[in-house]
């Protein structure tokens, strides 16, 4: 919600786009999703939401698993406040992106990069509105995906991935497991199998490997994900 990732109705306005710098692009996407994200993000600590990792593990060996170029052009959706995108820069990774539904996520993530942040290009929208201008080498995605559960918004998702992955790209999705939650942060998800979450990448991508393991949460609830890692055909 990820690296793994959040009240009131209003109508639906226009898209909004605002730059405030050369690296940040700010959309407003009033729905119902993102007033529940930014809810939660103005109103609980890291250490207050059970997606929180100190050390993204998985992820960074995904990472290091395809040995990427530094000039790669990394995303990370629904990046949150996670530390997935500070071990990036430490890493020296120069064209680093981090989308997240919150405005309120990205602003908390900002303050404690500092002036990091400026290396960072970044981008408020909900996942399945997404325009990238660029293709991306890697796409993580940790506990992102799991929540969308129309067919919908899944089939806008795996389009925009297979439109915004360059060939030979990557894309890491991290998702609960059949074994693991079927609510999280009071909004319901779906799960994923091997075989399920293969199945709706198979046309244009190839699957390299998945795994599933058990995170403990700040209040040692046990969830089990499944990782899986493809390679865009």
């Amino acid at each position: 919600m990820s690296s793994t990732r959040r009240r009131c109705f209003k109508p639906r306005e226009r898209e909004k786009v605002v730059n405030h710098s050369p690296r940040q692009k700010f959309k407003a996407v009033p729905n119902f999703e993102k007033e529940h994200w930014e809810t939660i993000f103005s109103t609980k600590a890291e250490e207050e939401v059970s997606w929180f990792q100190p050390y993204p593990k998985t992820s960074m060996e995904f990472l290091e698993l395809f040995d990427l170029p530094l000039s790669a052009n990394i995303i990370d959706i629904g990046a949150g406040d996670s530390h997935f995108i500070e071990l990036l820069l430490e890493r020296g990774y120069q064209n680093v992106w981090a989308m997240d539904i919150s405005a309120k996520a990205i602003e908390r993530l900002q303050t404690r990069l500092g002036e990091k942040a400026k290396n960072v290009h970044w981008v408020v929208s909900d996942v399945t509105e997404f325009k990238p201008s660029v293709q991306f080498d890697f796409w993580h995605d940790r506990a992102a995906f799991h929540f969308l559960t129309t067919e919908e918004k899944i089939s806008r998702y795996v389009d925009l991935a297979e439109d915004s992955i360059r060939e030979a790209g990557y894309l890491i999705l991290g998702t609960f497991s059949e074994d693991g939650p079927k609510k999280c942060s009071g909004l319901e998800i779906k799960q994923y199998s091997e075989a399920s979450m293969s199945a709706r990448f198979e046309v244009n991508f190839e699957r390299i490997k998945c795994i599933q393991e058990d995170h403990t949460t700040p209040f040692n609830t046990v969830q089990n994900f499944l990782f899986c890692s493809f390679q865009r055909k």
